[in-house]
């Protein structure tokens, strides 16, 4: 038995977040910052999953308003494609829309400066993908 692993792929940064081993609370867990050296940020995720005893990825799937594809979905399938040579582990997706602004919204309503909210706003998405998925499966 393990965690679901949830990541919010981004240019410069990967929200982390993991579910909890019984798949009931979403936590966030840290946000990578990325290197530029695509293999290496696959290799330090996959690691980063290894330590969290992920079972199951879900990427966050950013797509249109029409449900159509951008140049973002497709960096995101292809971030995917090269942590699939570092993990065994099935990778699921699922949309996104918002999962940003969401986060964004209990950053302000938590009253955190801008400054602090731009360290912690990748996992808080992550954690809202998870959260999104676990209630999408009937966790």
């Amino acid at each position: 038995m393990g965690r679901i692993i949830a990541l919010d792929v981004g240019d410069a940064r990967i929200g982390v977040a993991a579910s909890d081993l019984m798949k009931i609370i979403a936590n966030p867990v840290t946000t990578y910052h990325r290197t530029g050296d695509e293999q290496k940020d696959a290799c330090e995720i996959a690691k980063l999953i290894r330590e969290k005893e992920g079972e199951l990825i879900v990427c966050g799937l950013p797509v249109t308003m029409d449900n159509g594809e951008n140049d973002q979905t497709v960096k995101t399938r292809h971030f995917a494609d090269v942590l699939k040579q570092y993990t065994d582990l099935p990778i699921e997706f699922i949309d996104e829309r918002f999962t940003t602004v969401s986060a964004e919204r209990v950053l302000l309503e938590a009253n955190m400066r801008r400054k602090d909210r731009k360290q912690v706003i990748d996992k808080i998405a992550a954690t809202i993908i998870l959260e999104t998925y676990m209630r999408k499966k009937g966790y």
